[in-house]
């Protein structure tokens, strides 16, 4: 059967990436072509058009953006016509999947939507869309059961795909000194820097991320090392432009996971990143912030009290959101000693992990998810 799948961020990427290999374990006749990024294409199948020249992110940069955004609809609606795929699987990326989703039903495709949108959490009124437009909804956290089923939905929930991403990341059985002598660091503590894979949230943190580095100068921290998780998918040029000649600041590329495996702490701009860091149990703080008009925006539609996947999951704050104006460098000082090595809220922070990967429940998601939608299809095509 013939797969169309649409991802337009990076952990869209990285889900997508472990859908195709379990659609081509259960399909053996699969033929995907997808919208995506590095860790889908090293996987197979054909890629259409990178994320990265596809993804936007707040209210002002939407509408900055909004001529390109078209042409990726009207290119986007005239490959799938062209295609003619069995299904469309919409990955997450709600502001195109939506408009895609419309588009896929009105045209007589199947839809099935991969990782929910969190209208949990702002804009409730697209469920009325997810139950017209899409088929079949797969969910990757317990909480959205309850709340799907209330809206009318039934959805499709066999765990959450991170902990596979995570178990069969190599990182996972390399030691420390093979990870400082792979990337000539010296042996000593990090404090891990995740400034997100969006240009926006990359220049929103860096130069606070700068002011952090001369913060340490003259603390206990002096002498830890500052490494940058740099997202693949961004230019190159960009991470330079604040990473001068002035800064110790080392900037290391595609390991995120093994960064985090081997940090005494991690200041991680919230997403994915910061629940792939409490599944590996890294002590964390989330830095966050945007443009002020979009922030103000934020406010008076969001309806969270947190806005950390792990925060939510469990319900109560496991570790520190500093958000918009509480975002500063002395902030997080102040944040990083109390997680220093034996801190009662370090020793919460891992006991609360442990919860939640439980919560989470185990591994295998991404193999159940395909076989459920191959499952679904051969229904549909009968």
């Amino acid at each position: 059967m013939k797969y169309y799948l649409i991802a337009g961020e990076a952990s869209g990427d990285l889900h997508g990436s472990n859908l195709m290999k379990g659609l081509l374990r259960s399909d053996s006749n699969a033929q995907i072509r997808f919208w995506g990024g590095d860790k889908m294409s090293s996987v197979g199948g054909t890629m259409v058009r990178h994320y990265k020249d596809t993804a936007v992110m707040g209210f002002v940069e939407v509408i900055k953006k909004a001529s390109s955004l078209k042409r990726n609809l009207t290119d986007c609606k005239n490959d799938i016509l062209q295609w003619r795929p069995d299904v469309v699987v919409l990955i997450d990326y709600p502001g195109f999947n939506f408009r895609m989703a419309k588009f896929a039903h009105k045209h007589g495709f199947k839809v099935f939507y991969y990782i929910a949108p969190k209208v949990w959490a702002w804009k409730e009124h697209r469920v009325a869309r997810l139950k017209k437009w899409v088929d079949k909804l797969f969910i990757i956290f317990p909480f959205e059961q309850e709340y799907f089923r209330n809206k009318g939905i039934e959805p499709i929930y066999v765990g959450n795909p991170l902990l596979d991403s995570i178990s069969q990341d190599p990182s996972a059985q390399e030691i420390p000194q093979s990870f400082f002598e792979r990337n000539s660091l010296p042996q000593k503590p990090i404090i891990a820097l995740l400034a997100g894979s969006r240009k926006m949230e990359i220049n929103y943190l860096m130069p606070i991320f700068l002011q952090f580095e001369q913060l340490l100068k003259g603390t206990e921290y002096e002498d830890y090392l500052l490494v940058l998780a740099c997202a693949p998918s961004v230019e190159k040029s960009l991470y330079d432009s604040y990473l001068s000649n002035n800064s110790s600041i080392v900037p290391i590329y595609g390991e995120t996971y093994s960064i985090l495996r081997h940090s005494h702490v991690a200041i991680i701009n919230s997403g994915t990143a910061s629940l792939e860091a409490a599944l590996i149990g890294t002590p964390q703080i989330v830095a966050y912030g945007m443009n002020e008009i979009s922030y103000i925006l934020a406010k008076l539609v969001i309806k969270l009290e947190y806005v950390s996947l792990a925060n939510i999951i469990m319900k109560k704050k496991i570790f520190e959101e500093l958000l918009q104006h509480d975002c500063t460098a002395v902030n997080m000082l102040y944040q990083l000693r109390l997680l220093a090595d034996g801190a009662p809220m370090r020793n919460k922070m891992m006991q609360d992990y442990s919860q939640l990967k439980e919560v989470l429940g185990g591994e295998g998601a991404s193999d159940k998810v395909a076989e459920e939608m191959v499952r679904i299809i051969a229904t549909f095509v009968k």
